[in-house]
Order: C-alpha cells, then sequence, then structure tokens
C-alpha cells in the first residue's frame, strides 16, 4: 500500500442537521419570519462544529454536511439560477409511481412516500422561463467560508463541496425556451461550471453527485428501452464532461447511487450496465453504492471492469438507508476484496449515500448516522493493517 495512513475515510456529504439549524430552516420554508444574521450565524457554526465531529470521528475527507443547501439535494440549484421558477400547479405528484417499486407496491408507497416529509420543491414544479445563468455566488461563497473556517479550526486539509450533476437536475420544463433536450442539458452544464470552478479554486475537493443518472433508468424503462435510456445518459455524461472541461480531475469525485430511498429497489439498473458511461465522466474518483442489498453483489463486476490509469474508487461500505451498524468486520471485508481486485492504493473508503436527502429528510437518526461512521473508520483500519501485513 502506497498510503502510508492506509485506506482514507470519507462520506457522500450529506449529514442530519442539528436541531437549532433545522428550526430556522423549518420557519423560512414556511414563510415564517426568521432573523437572516441569526440563521447565518447559526449554519457557520454548525458547519464548523460538524466538521470537527467528522475529523474526532476519524474522517480523512470531511464535508459541510451540505447544511449550507436549504432545500433538497439536487433542487438546491435551481434556487441560484436565474431564467426558473416554481409553480406548485406544475407539481406532478404521479411522477414516482412511473417507478417499478411503486407499480409493484403502490399501498407500502402511498404510506412511504407521505411520512418522507419531501420538500414540494424538490419534487418537481419548476419551469424555464428564459435563458439560464448562474446567480448563487453569495450561497456559493458562504458555502465555501463556512467549509474552509471549520477546517482550519479542526486541523483538518481534506474537505469536499458536495453539488448537483447536470443529469440530477432533473423535472424541469424547458420547452418554449430550449429548443432540445440535449440543448437543455448543456445550458445547464454551462451554469453548474460555475459552482463546479469556484470550489477548486477555493482549494477543496468538488463532488458532483449524480443519483437522478441511475434512477432515471427506473421511470424510463420500461416503456422505453436500455438504448434510449443510455441515449438519454450519454448526453449527460457529454455535458458534465463539458462542464468539467479543463479542471483539476484530480480534486474532482463523481458519486452515483440508486436514490437515498429505503425502498424494494427492485427496478435499479444493474451496475454493469452503466458502468462504462460512470468511468467516462472526467473525475479522480468515483463514489459508487455497494453496501444496498440490492447492490452489494456487484463488487465482483471490478475483476472484468478496469479502473482508469490513476483514478480511485471510493464504494460504499455503509449504508444510509438502515439503522443497522454495521460490523467493523463487514467494513473490513468489504474493503478486502475489493482491493484484491482494483489494489488497495487504488481504494478509499465511503458511504453509499447522504444519510440526509435534504434539511427534513433524515434517512437514519443522528446517532447512529454517527455510530455508522465509527464503524466504518474502524473497519478502514482493520483492512488497513491486514493488506498492509500481507503486502
Amino acid at each position: 500500500m502506497s498510503q502510508a495512513s492506509g485506506i482514507l475515510t470519507t462520506h457522500v456529504g450529506s449529514l442530519v442537521r442539528p436541531p437549532a439549524l433545522r428550526a430556522i430552516l423549518e420557519r423560512r420554508r414556511d414563510g415564517q419570519p426568521y432573523d437572516e444574521a441569526e440563521y447565518e450565524e447559526t449554519l457557520r457554526q454548525s458547519v464548523i462544529d460538524v466538521v470537527r465531529k467528522q475529523a474526532e470521528t476519524g474522517i480523512d475527507i470531511v464535508s459541510d454536511g451540505e447544511y449550507g443547501k436549504g432545500i433538497h439535494w439536487a433542487a438546491y440549484v435551481n434556487e441560484r439560477i436565474s431564467g426558473m421558477e416554481w409553480r406548485a400547479e406544475l407539481l406532478d405528484p404521479t411522477r414516482t409511481q412511473h417507478s417499478t417499486d411503486a407499480i409493484e407496491f403502490p399501498e407500502f408507497y402511498e404510506r412511504y412516500m407521505l411520512e418522507q416529509g419531501i420538500e414540494p420543491r424538490g419534487a418537481g414544479g419548476w419551469i424555464v422561463t428564459g435563458p439560464l445563468s448562474y446567480t448563487g455566488q453569495d450561497q456559493l461563497h458562504r458555502d465555501i467560508r463556512n467549509l474552509t473556517a471549520g477546517l482550519e479550526q479542526a486541523g483538518v486539509t481534506g474537505g469536499f463541496l458536495p453539488v448537483v450533476a447536470p443529469a440530477s437536475v432533473s423535472g424541469i420544463e424547458w420547452k418554449g425556451v430550449y429548443g432540445s433536450d440535449e440543448e437543455f442539458a448543456f445550458a445547464v452544464a454551462d451554469v453548474l461550471r460555475v459552482e463546479y470552478q469556484a470550489i477548486l479554486d477555493a482549494g477543496l475537493t468538488l463532488q458532483v453527485d449524480d443519483a437522478f443518472l441511475p434512477w432515471t433508468y427506473d421511470l424510463m424503462v420500461p416503456p422505453a428501452t436500455m438504448d434510449d435510456y443510455r441515449k438519454w445518459a450519454q448526453v449527460r455524461v457529454d455535458a458534465l464532461n463539458h462542464a468539467l472541461r479543463g479542471l483539476d480531475t484530480g480534486r474532482i469525485r463523481y458519486h452515483i447511487c440508486w436514490g437515498s430511498f429505503n425502498t424494494p429497489h427492485l427496478g435499479d439498473v444493474p451496475a454493469r450496465d452503466i458502468i462504462d458511461l460512470v468511468l467516462q465522466v472526467n473525475a479522480g474518483a468515483y463514489l459508487i453504492e455497494m453496501a444496498n442489498p440490492r447492490h452489494e453483489h456487484e463488487w465482483r463486476l471490478w475483476g472484468d471492469v478496469k479502473l482508469p490509469e490513476g483514478r480511485t474508487l471510493i464504494p460504499g461500505v455503509i449504508s444510509h438507508s438502515t439503522n443497522v451498524v454495521e460490523h467493523p468486520e463487514l467494513v473490513a471485508e468489504r474493503l478486502e476484496r475489493l482491493a484484491a481486485l482494483v489494489g488497495a492504493e487504488h481504494l478509499r473508503a465511503g458511504t453509499d449515500c447522504g444519510f440526509a436527502q435534504g434539511p427534513f429528510v433524515a434517512r437514519v437518526h443522528e446517532s447512529i448516522q454517527w455510530a455508522k461512521l465509527r464503524a466504518m473508520v474502524e473497519g478502514a483500519r482493520l483492512a488497513s493493517g491486514r493488506l498492509l501485513a500481507a503486502s
């Protein structure tokens, strides 16, 4: 193993929001009065606290918890773009009903979706009203400052900010402004490049989140075909690479998952059917959900698929979607078997997805979130020791 410290640990980014921050965000969401200065100071201190706690837990590469995103992990960017509006009358409450899971388990889904507390603005209802341009510089640089302050106070050098991919800017009506689906995808990519470049210019690592790339398969197929889906996905991969052109690949991470929903996942696209698309993305590391019981068996594909030269695999070795805390020995086992295929020097330990889909949707209890991260750290240390002894 080339890394003196062994297998480094990280996660996907989103962490359960602390009560004080969530209370203010709830008032903002509900149109109730709140103090802007109090919000900004609460946000800043919350980020500093969560960076310190990640460091104390043993996480090597930490995030701001995505605390600066006031709504859903993907839809946050819609509020940082001019040329788009949210209109409640355009919401499509049947959208998730098109998935295989929703068709197979309608009674479960009817109850489950009501219990999740997903923000309406994260569920659709957006329309393009004019050419897109980025207007979120103030929020973006605030997020960068808060994370940087947290890193400095915790004495941590490895920090990343998660941002959305073009494919995951989804559910938006663009017709009337853009002439084609591809034109809209590339317009989104040009806007997102502002966030990508600013994060890298600040010396941080950029993580591009793209849950919608795999999940859209379940919404399209059937009636669409695999070829139809791959054509749709290829446009989005090309658009993302357009946004990343000329940027420092070594500090870019690309994350896919099959959605943070604690649902059956019967309609998920197999990893083998999209891994070539994923590896086209010009990123230095790939974070891929691999602890999910519908996908854990797919670790074997790395016996056939070659990780591109100089790239790193960051598999999910703990799950965000269950309150069961993985045993460190299981974490170590997941890492060791992958190390045999891709090499320990090309491996880091990560999570399947974020522990919170947004400010108001926690997938596990906050205390269990930290227990899971501690288990990941301990498991990575076990695996590192064994792999070093065997080398």
